[in-house]
C-alpha cells in the first residue's frame, strides 16, 4: 500500500475497512422475502441490478454471489431457483461500472481452463472488476450431479491447491502487451510473449495457452471461504479475500490472528489478505424495534424450513431428536467441519436448544446477527475492525430492498463520519479497491 511523506517521517496511511455486499435475491433469512415491501427472486435480474446500483452508491468494495450445484424442494428461497454466477456476473458488470463483481466456482466440479478462461472475460468486460470465490464444495450429494464420488475433505483441498495454480497459470498464458495489433507491421500477436503452461500434476493435465489475453488485473481477485485447517492453509497461500463466518469478537480475533500468522511462510504480509467476516443485521430507529423485526421473521419460520438448513451445516440429521431439547454430542462432519464446529459451540455457550439453533441458522446460516440503530450497528462493525478480528465485513441484509437500504442510509454515513469507509472510489479495479499490487507473471 502506497505511504505518505510528510516533514520527511514516513507514515502508514489510515486503514480503512472494506465493505462486500452477499447478494442472496431472496434475501438472508429464509423468511425474509415474505417481509412488507420486499422484492425477491435470485432469478429476478431487475431486481439484483437494482440491488448492485444500490450498493455502487455506497462505494462497496464487491458484490458476492454464493452458488451450490444442487436445489431441491427443502432449499433456501434465495438458492431454490437462480441464475448461474458466472453468467450473472456479465449482466451485472454491463450495469455497473466500479464495484467488484465476485462470483463462487468449484475447483472438486469444474476444469481449470474453463474456469481460467471465464474470470479471463469478466475481468475484460469488467474493466478490471472480477473475483473468483474458490470453493470445493462440501456437500457430497452433489456428486450425483455429475457422476462422480465426492472426495474427502482433505483431498477436496489438495484438488483444490493444484486447480488454482492451473488457473493463475493460465491467466499468464500471454504477457502483457502480446497483441499490439500494428497495421504497419503487421503484427497482430507478438508470439514472444506467448507462455506455454505445459502442466502435468497429481489432479490435472493442462498445456495451455489460454485463449484470451492476460486480464486487466493480472489475475483476477482471488476469495476464500473455508476456516478449517487446510482452509486456512490454502487461503495464506492463495487468497485476497478471505469470507468467514465468525459467531463472536472473541472466536473472530483467533481466526484473524491464526489466519495472519500463516502469511510469512507464504512470503506475505499481513496487508496482502483480507479477512472479513459475515454480518447480518437488522437495524431498527430503537434497538426495541430492531428486535421486533427479527420476531416478525422468526414467527414466519417454518421448522420444516429451518431445520433442513441446520442438518446441512452440521453434517447429521438433527431432526430426529426432540427440538425443544439440547444439541446432542455429534460426529465430526465432513461436509463443512468449520461452519459445524462454530454451530456446536454456539449451541453449548447460549445453551440453545436444536429449535433454537435453527431458528439461529435461518437468519444467517451461523454468521454473526446484530439487531440495534444504526449507531449500535456501527459501533460493532468498529469494534471488530480496529480490535483485530476483521479488515471489513461481509454485509447480508435479512430482506431485500429495505434491509440494504437500512444498511446504506443509516449506517454508511455513521462509518464514513468516523473516518472508517471510503466516500469515494480511488481506483478503477477491485485490486485497487483493496489496495492490492496487480501480480506479476507466474511464467518465465
Amino acid at each position: 500500500m502506497p505511504i505518505h511523506q510528510k516533514d520527511s517521517v514516513m507514515t502508514p496511511p489510515k486503514r480503512s475497512l472494506h465493505l462486500g455486499l452477499f447478494l442472496q435475491g431472496a434475501g438472508h433469512h429464509v423468511a425474509g422475502w415474505r417481509y412488507p415491501g420486499a422484492d425477491s427472486g435470485s432469478e429476478n435480474l431487475a431486481h439484483l441490478q437494482r440491488i448492485a446500483a444500490t450498493a455502487e452508491r455506497a462505494k462497496f468494495d464487491m458484490l458476492f454471489l454464493a452458488d451450490g450445484l444442487t436445489s431441491g424442494a427443502d432449499a433456501h428461497p434465495s438458492m431454490i431457483a437462480r441464475f448461474e454466477p458466472l453468467t450473472l456476473l456479465t449482466a451485472l458488470a454491463m450495469s455497473t461500472s466500479r464495484i467488484g463483481l465476485v462470483a463462487t466456482a468449484s475447483t472438486t466440479y469444474g476444469e481449470p481452463f474453463h474456469l481460467a478462461r471465464a474470470f479471463a472475460s469478466i475481468d475484460h468486460l469488467s474493466g478490471g472488476r472480477a473475483a473468483w470465490n474458490v470453493v470445493t464444495t462440501s456437500y457430497a450429494r452433489t456428486a450425483a450431479n455429475f457422476g462422480a464420488s465426492h472426495p474427502d475433505h482433505d483431498e477436496r483441498y489438495a484438488v483444490a491447491q493444484e486447480f488454482v495454480d492451473v488457473v493463475k497459470g493460465l491467466w499468464d498464458s500471454w504477457g502483457d502487451g502480446a497483441f499490439p495489433k500494428d497495421k504497419e507491421s503487421g503484427v497482430y500477436a507478438d508470439v514472444s510473449k506467448l507462455r506455454i503452461l505445459n502442466h502435468v500434476g497429481k489432479y490435472f493435465s493442462v498445456k495451455g495457452p489460454l485463449n484470451i489475453p492476460r486480464p486487466p488485473q493480472g489475475h483476477p481477485v482471488i476469495v476464500q471461504a473455508g476456516s478449517s485447517g487446510p482452509g486456512q492453509d490454502l487461503a495464506a497461500r492463495t487468497a485476497d479475500v478471505v469470507f468467514t463466518a465468525q459467531q463472536t469478537f472473541e472466536e473472530a480475533q483467533a481466526f484473524y490472528a491464526s489466519l495472519k500468522a500463516r502469511l510469512p511462510a507464504q512470503g506475505r504480509g499481513p496487508d496482502s489478505l483480507a479477512i472479513m467476516p459475515g454480518f447480518l443485521p437488522i437495524i431498527g430507529r430503537t434497538t426495541q424495534e430492531a428486535r421486533d423485526k427479527l420476531a416478525t421473521l422468526e414467527g414466519w419460520t417454518d421448522p420444516q424450513h429451518a431445520l433442513p438448513l441446520l442438518n446441512e451445516r452440521l453434517g447429521t440429521d438433527v431432526s430426529v431428536y426432540d427440538l425443544d431439547g439440547p444439541l446432542p454430542d455429534l460426529p465430526p462432519s465432513e461436509q463443512l467441519q468449520s461452519r459445524s464446529q462454530l454451530l456446536i459451540a454456539l449451541a453449548r455457550r447460549e445453551n440453545l436448544t436444536i429449535r433454537q439453533l435453527a431458528q439461529r441458522v435461518a437468519a444467517g446460516r451461523g454468521h454473526h446477527l446484530v439487531c440495534g440503530t444504526a449507531v449500535e450497528i456501527a459501533d460493532d462493525l468498529q469494534r471488530w475492525f480496529e480490535g483485530g478480528a476483521a479488515d471489513g465485513f461481509n454485509i447480508m441484509p435479512p430482506y431485500f430492498p429495505g434491509g440494504l437500504d437500512d444498511f446504506v442510509e443509516q449506517v454508511v454515513p455513521i462509518l464514513q463520519e468516523r473516518g472508517l469507509f471510503r466516500t469515494e472510489y480511488e481506483g478503477t479495479t477491485l485490486r485497487d479497491h483493496f489496495g492490492l499490487p496487480r501480480p506479476v507473471s507466474t511464467l518465465p
